[in-house]
C-alpha cells in the first residue's frame, strides 16, 4: 500500500517507496497507486521523477489538465524540490552551490561530473546546507535543475559520495541510499493555491543517526 499524503480531484501527493519507478508500468509508482484507491481504472500520471533507489514525496496528476500544467511548472523550474542526504565526510562550505557539468553515459546508466562542453553535456545547479556534521553529515539540498542522478554524481565527484549508493561509491554500507525527497511545493492546477508538503525520512539507519 502507498502512504498517501492528499488528494482531491486533480493532484495526489504520496511516498514513493525505494525500488520503485516513478513511471507508469507493471509495479510503478502510478500502478501502486491504483491498488491502493481500489480503481485499477483511476487517472494517475507522473509529472516529475525520483531515482528508482530513492524515496520520498511525489505529486502525481489525477487529469490531463492537471499533468499538463505541473509538468510545465516542472519545465520551468517553478515546481520546488528538497532532499536530505546523509554524505561520507562534510563539505568544506556548511552551505553553498554546486554547479557542474554534467555527461549521461546510457550503456552505464550513470552520470559524470565533465569539464568542458560535449553533445550531451548539461549544467546541473544545486544549492545544499550542511544540518548536522561529522564522519558522516547530513545535508539540506535544493535542486535548481533536475539532472539525471544530480545530487549522487556531484556530491561523489567531491568525494562525499551518498551513504547507500553502491553506484557511485563501490564500498558503500548494505542499506538503502540516503536521499529522500523531503519537501516539494507546488501551484495547485486548478485553485491557483500554493501547496507545499514536508516529511521527515524514516527512522532506520543512517536518518536514525540524526533523527532521534
Amino acid at each position: 500500500m502507498i502512504d498517501i499524503i492528499y488528494q482531491d480531484e486533480a493532484v495526489l501527493v504520496c511516498i514513493k517507496p525505494a525500488g520503485v519507478r516513478s513511471t507508469d508500468e507493471p509495479g510503478g509508482l502510478p500502478e501502486l497507486v491504483r491498488q491502493t484507491l481500489g480503481d485499477p481504472k483511476a487517472d494517475v500520471r507522473t509529472v516529475h521523477r525520483l531515482d528508482q533507489v530513492v524515496s520520498g514525496l511525489m505529486v502525481l496528476a489525477r487529469t490531463p489538465k492537471a499533468a499538463s500544467e505541473l509538468s510545465r511548472q516542472v519545465r520551468e523550474n517553478v515546481f520546488e524540490k528538497a532532499y536530505l542526504a546523509v554524505v561520507h565526510g562534510c563539505p568544506e562550505d556548511r552551505e553553498g552551490t554546486m554547479t557542474d557539468l554534467l555527461l549521461r553515459n546510457k550503456p552505464e546508466r550513470k552520470t559524470y561530473v565533465v569539464h568542458h562542453l560535449e553533445k550531451g553535456v548539461q549544467e546541473a545547479v544545486l544549492d545544499y546546507r550542511v544540518l548536522q556534521q561529522g564522519e558522516k553529515s547530513l545535508v539540506h539540498i535544493t535542486l535548481r535543475t533536475g539532472r539525471t542522478h544530480q545530487i549522487r554524481a556531484q556530491f561523489s565527484s567531491r568525494n562525499l559520495p551518498l551513504v547507500g549508493d553502491r553506484k557511485y561509491h563501490p564500498e558503500a554500507e548494505d542499506c538503502p541510499i540516503a536521499l529522500w525527497s523531503c519537501h516539494i511545493g507546488f501551484v495547485h492546477p486548478v485553485t491557483g493555491e500554493h501547496m507545499e508538503f514536508h516529511r521527515e525520512p524514516p527512522a532506520i539507519y543512517p536518518w536514525n543517526e540524526f533523527y532521534k
